[in-house]
């Protein structure tokens, strides 16, 4: 069973039950998913920025939009118009696909990976997840990267507050560390 039939067959049921709602709209589900991933110092390595739009690219199935500055800061050297970063958002069948694909496949790959802290789940019932390495990811080949970099998912919800997103993250049966 995909993960979008499991949320309409057994998640929105019990989420509805546990909160009390009335209307099956009014249930929390994922609205939104956004990959980002930040160039930092490397934002003059047109090498390097290309190497992080065929990841995400190969990650997402979908081309990423580059993040521009806005304006110039001249502490950290970067100038208004230069790549900042690399995002990408999903929203349907790809971002269903791409959920079922970080609970089944890539999270079991992070090395040393304990569970997710209840705390990355903020106020509004978004979570956030920070890779360290790109690697965990089943369409990078490790052979072919040049230079490993991190990224960050942000699951976006239309949950209300921490405690109905966390229960829904829960249901779909995302790795969550217990409460000590």
């Amino acid at each position: 069973m995909t993960l979008i039939e499991n949320y309409k067959t057994t998640i929105l049921p019990k989420l509805k039950e546990q909160f009390g709602y009335s209307n099956n709209l009014s249930v929390p589900r994922i609205t939104k998913v956004t990959v980002n991933v930040g160039v930092g110092r490397m934002t003059k390595d047109k090498a390097y920025i290309d190497a992080v739009v065929d990841g995400i690219r190969a990650i997402t199935g979908q081309k990423p939009m580059l993040a521009l500055a806005k304006k110039s800061i001249s502490a950290f050297k970067v100038r208004q118009g230069d790549i900042v970063g690399v995002t990408t958002v999903l929203r349907g069948q790809r971002m269903w696909d791409f959920v079922e694909k970080l609970i089944r496949i890539t999270l079991p790959r992070v090395r040393d990976f304990r569970g997710l802290a209840q705390s990355i789940v903020d106020n509004n019932g978004n979570m956030t997840i920070g890779f360290r390495e790109h690697t965990a990811f089943a369409e990078i080949i490790t052979d072919q990267i040049e230079k490993v970099h991190g990224l960050e998912v942000v699951l976006t919800t239309n949950a209300h507050n921490r405690q109905a997103g966390l229960a829904l993250f829960k249901l779909m049966g995302f790795p969550f560390k217990q409460d000590n």
